[in-house]
């Protein structure tokens, strides 16, 4: 178990998303490891974030594979630094969000190098900003996502060891209000309560939640007004969407734009700005076939589970790849000072994904 003085070595690195000496740091550290199997290196330069970094080896005739991670993770310098590690676990900053994955990757990589002495068809992207969103990275994802016909994602395993054939879809909205301000005591008539507009759009957006089909709105934070004796000119609302499915997804925009259109409060005046930050990453026939195949490859069951956190496995996803994710260790307490990772699911994962890469360095199917 070796490659566990690597996690170390790149768990001691701070690498919270915003500080890009961190990030680059242990970007340097996995160059250098994936160098040392053939990789060539494309760097996506970045002025404040960690670079992007695109790990490639030749093309020749056979399948296309993307391996997926990130070096960054949640915690600021000064917080949660420590590695350490008892007989079953390891214990960090990252152990399975998801420095511990990517080293699943590298140790698979190292396995069938052993073998090969030449990779080829495999590439490898590790972005620096996905704990935030990945509003950055996305963009090199999206653009090279139609060159891969598989991408397998190393974020956590269930705790069962699933992989991962489904995640929410996430939009966002902000919501402007504007109203008009007026003393409340002696001029209320010539006020417009921009709060109390808020507070029936606030009702109207909830009834959009469907939690049969998997849709969940939740306005997590609202604000306005000036103070206790001013009718409110102004409210502002931060809302969150998450689905299931895309017909969902369009149902909540259509549903959102409508009632940001409706004053419920005459002379209230609504404007919305969304985005959807990553798109739904549905459950397919393509992922369950490579599921069984992968079985029938590795003589063991591969269970599988749906996640309503999403991943850059969206991303990848949202462009036809087959992509599953949920290849990295099992692990817990991720977001946390508790987080850890259980070292038999490392043994075990590694093993899997060493099975699955070396087929397709074997054959041209």
């Amino acid at each position: 178990m070796n490659y566990l003085k690597d996690l170390e070595t790149i768990i001691n690195i701070n690498s919270y998303t915003q500080n890009k000496n961190g990030v680059d740091e242990v970007g340097k550290y996995m160059t250098k490891w994936l160098n040392e199997l053939g990789f060539e290196t494309k760097v996506y330069e970045r002025e404040l974030l960690g670079d992007h970094l695109l790990f490639k080896t030749p093309k020749i005739d056979g399948p296309k594979i993307l391996l997926l991670g990130h070096n960054d993770t949640v915690f600021p310098q000064g917080y949660f630094e420590e590695f350490k590690e008892d007989d079953e676990w390891v214990y960090g900053p990252g152990v399975c969000d998801m420095k511990g994955g990517n080293i699943v990757a590298l140790q698979a990589l190292r396995n069938i190098f052993k073998e090969n002495t030449e990779l080829f068809n495999i590439d490898f992207l590790l972005v620096s900003d996905e704990e935030t969103g990945s509003d950055d990275s996305k963009e090199v994802s999206s653009s090279i996502a139609k060159d891969y016909d598989y991408c397998f994602v190393f974020e956590a395993a269930g705790e069962n060891l699933e992989v991962v054939t489904s995640r929410k879809g996430v939009g966002r909205y902000i919501i402007n209000i504007e109203g008009k301000a007026s003393h409340a005591g002696t001029s209320y008539k010539k006020g417009i309560n921009a709060n109390l507009e808020g507070a029936i759009k606030l009702q109207k957006y909830s009834e959009l939640i469907n939690l049969e089909e998997g849709t969940i709105v939740n306005v997590g934070k609202m604000e306005g007004g000036i103070g206790i004796n001013t009718v409110s000119p102004h409210c502002n609302m931060m809302m969150e969407f998450r689905f299931d499915k895309k017909s969902e997804q369009k149902r909540v925009m259509k549903e959102v734009e409508k009632i940001t259109a409706t004053s419920y409060v005459e002379g209230t005046k609504s404007h919305a700005e969304g985005i959807i930050q990553r798109g739904v990453m549905e459950e397919n026939e393509n992922q369950l076939k490579l599921i069984k195949f992968f079985e029938e490859l590795t003589s063991q069951s591969i269970p599988k589970e749906r996640r309503g956190g999403v991943s850059d496995a969206n991303i990848i996803a949202s462009f036809g790849v087959t992509t599953l994710d949920g290849f990295g260790p099992y692990g817990d307490g991720d977001h946390t000072i508790k987080e850890r990772a259980l070292k038999s699911s490392f043994e075990q994962r590694i093993e899997m994904m060493t099975k699955i890469l070396r087929h397709y360095q074997n054959n041209k199917k």
